[in-house]
C-alpha cells in the first residue's frame, strides 16, 4: 500500500471510531458512568469525557471550525455574520455546530475524493485539482443553503409587510396600543412576520420597550421597508393619527413590493429568450456553414 492509502485508511479509521462512540451498543459505560445518577448531583453531574470522544473532539475542533468557516466565507464574498443569518433562518443550530459540520462535511468529501482518486489512478495534476476543488464545493454548499435560508426569510418578509402594516394601523386607529396590537398579529395571524413578532413580543415580555424590541428586530431583518415602518410606530407617543401615518406607509411599501414583482417578470422573460437562441443559432450556423464547406470543397477540387 502507498502512503497515501494508509493515510486514507487511518483518517477513515478516526471517524469511525469517533462516529461509534456515540452508540451504547459500541460504547461500553464506565463505572463512573453508571454510579453517576445515584451520586449526591445525580442525573446533572456533569458527564466527564474521555481523550476520544466525540464531545472532546468538538471542543477542540470548533473554535478552529470557526475561524476558517469565517475566513473562506468571507472571501467568497459572504461578509454577514454566520449568527445573524441563523438566527434570521430560524435555525435551531448554533455558529459553533454549524461550522463544526460544514468543516467534517469537507473533510469527508476530502477523504472520499482521495480515495476515488487513488482507486482509479487519477493523474497526479488531476488528482491535485480535484482534491482542492470537491472539499470547497461542499463547503461553499452548506454555507449556500444558509444565505439561501435567509434571503427567502427576508423576501417573504418584504412581500407580507405591506399587509401587516395595514393591519397594525388599522388596530392602532381603533383605539389598540402598540404593544397590544403587536400582540393581536402575533398570536392570530400566520407566515414570517407573525412568528417574527411572537419574538418582539417575547423580548417586550423580558423587560425590552415596543420601539426597542421593534428595532431590535429590524436590524436582525435588514428590510428597508420594515426600518421606515418601524420609525413611525416610534411615533406612537408622540404622533396623534399614526394610523393615517401607517396606512401610507403600507401604501409606499405595496408600490414597492409590486415593482419588485414586476422587475422580476420583466426579467424572467428576458431569461426565456436565452435557451431561445441557442436552439435558433445552433441551426443556422450548420445550415450557413453546409454551403461554405461545399465552396471550399469545391475550390481546393479546382485547383
Amino acid at each position: 500500500m502507498t502512503r497515501l492509502e494508509v493515510a486514507s485508511a487511518l483518517s477513515l479509521l478516526a471517524g469511525l471510531t469517533l462516529l461509534l462512540s456515540l452508540q451504547r451498543w459500541f460504547r461500553r459505560p464506565t463505572l463512573v458512568e453508571r454510579l453517576r445518577p445515584y451520586t449526591p448531583r445525580g442525573m446533572g453531574a456533569v458527564a466527564r469525557t474521555g481523550l476520544l470522544s466525540v464531545e472532546s473532539f468538538r471542543d477542540i475542533v470548533a473554535p478552529l471550525a470557526q475561524s476558517v468557516g469565517q475566513m473562506v466565507a468571507r472571501a467568497f464574498g459572504v461578509s454577514e455574520e454566520l449568527s445573524v443569518r441563523l438566527r434570521r433562518a430560524r435555525s435551531s443550530v448554533d455558529p459553533a455546530s454549524f461550522r463544526t459540520r460544514q468543516l467534517g462535511y469537507a473533510l469527508v468529501t476530502l477523504i472520499a475524493t482521495l480515495l476515488v482518486s487513488t482507486a482509479i489512478s487519477l493523474p497526479i495534476e488531476a488528482a491535485f485539482v480535484l482534491t482542492l476543488t470537491a472539499p470547497l464545493a461542499s463547503f461553499l454548499i452548506v454555507e449556500q443553503r444558509v444565505v439561501a435560508a435567509s434571503e427567502e426569510h427576508r423576501h417573504r418578509l418584504f412581500l407580507e409587510l405591506p399587509v401587516v402594516a395595514e393591519q397594525l394601523g388599522m388596530l392602532l386607529a381603533a383605539g389598540y396600543s402598540l404593544g397590544a396590537a403587536l400582540h393581536r398579529v402575533a398570536h392570530r395571524g400566520n407566515g414570517v412576520i407573525a412568528e417574527d413578532l411572537r419574538g418582539v413580543v417575547g423580548r417586550i415580555g423580558q423587560g425590552l420597550t415596543e420601539v426597542e424590541a421593534l428595532r431590535e428586530w429590524a436590524a436582525l431583518a435588514r428590510v428597508d421597508s420594515l426600518d421606515r415602518l418601524v420609525s413611525v410606530l416610534a411615533l406612537n407617543r408622540e404622533a396623534g393619527d399614526l394610523g393615517s401615518l401607517i396606512g401610507d406607509e403600507a401604501r409606499t411599501i405595496r408600490r414597492e413590493a409590486h415593482r419588485s414583482l414586476l422587475e422580476t417578470i420583466e426579467r424572467r422573460d428576458q431569461q426565456v429568450w436565452i435557451p431561445v437562441t441557442v436552439a435558433a443559432l445552433v441551426p443556422g450556423s450548420i445550415l450557413i456553414g453546409i454551403p461554405f464547406i461545399e465552396a471550399m470543397r469545391t475550390f481546393s477540387n479546382a485547383g
